[in-house]
């Protein structure tokens, strides 16, 4: 299982991360999964290898109001904004998936940037979770991006490394790609 990008979907996600900072960038990443069979006797859809076809930058539609539907048990502190969270409109996503499988693609994955943060889903990205995406997370630290990850949701609902390949490019020589 992996991701496979090209090096301009990459330097997309990237440009977006650095123009969106302090705050969390957000985009929807088009594609299609291709199953390996030959893996074991039930494939599961986690099993499957991703190929990045387009990607989608959107507006962090994040609000304060929406603190309440991400936090079931009510705990959550205030003050949460678009530098620490991003929410894609539902409308917008519905849209993105109408336009993709015009063209025989689908939403594979989301990615989103975390400022001055690791490259690692935070508690509120595992609660807001899809198993079916792969999640990029770029860090961005200081206005540059220092670490690009992917990420799938497991079975047990806890977050999965998934490898990021670049395609097209000398990319994969760099330090922040696994």
């Amino acid at each position: 299982m992996a991701i496979y990008l090209s090096s301009h979907h990459h330097d997309a996600m990237v440009a977006a991360a650095v123009d969106a900072y302090p705050q969390e960038c957000c985009g929807l990443i088009l594609g299609q999964r291709e199953l390996d069979n030959n893996r074991c006797d039930h494939p599961q859809p986690e099993d499957d290898d991703r190929q990045v076809l387009d990607i989608v930058p959107v507006a962090n539609a994040w609000e304060p109001s929406l603190l309440d539907d991400t936090d079931p048990s009510g705990t959550a502190e205030a003050g949460h904004g678009r530098r620490d969270r991003y929410w894609i409109d539902p409308t917008v996503m519905l849209g993105v998936q109408k336009s993709a499988r015009q063209q025989q693609l689908e939403i594979i994955g989301i990615y989103h940037s975390h400022p001055d943060h690791p490259a690692v889903p935070s508690e509120c990205d595992r609660t807001l979770a899809w198993p079916i995406y792969s999640y990029v997370i770029l860090s961005v630290q200081l206005g540059t991006v220092a670490d690009l990850t992917s990420w799938r949701l497991g079975p047990q609902q806890q977050f999965q490394p998934e490898p990021v390949k670049i395609i097209g490019t000398s990319a994969n020589n760099s330090p922040f790609l696994s």
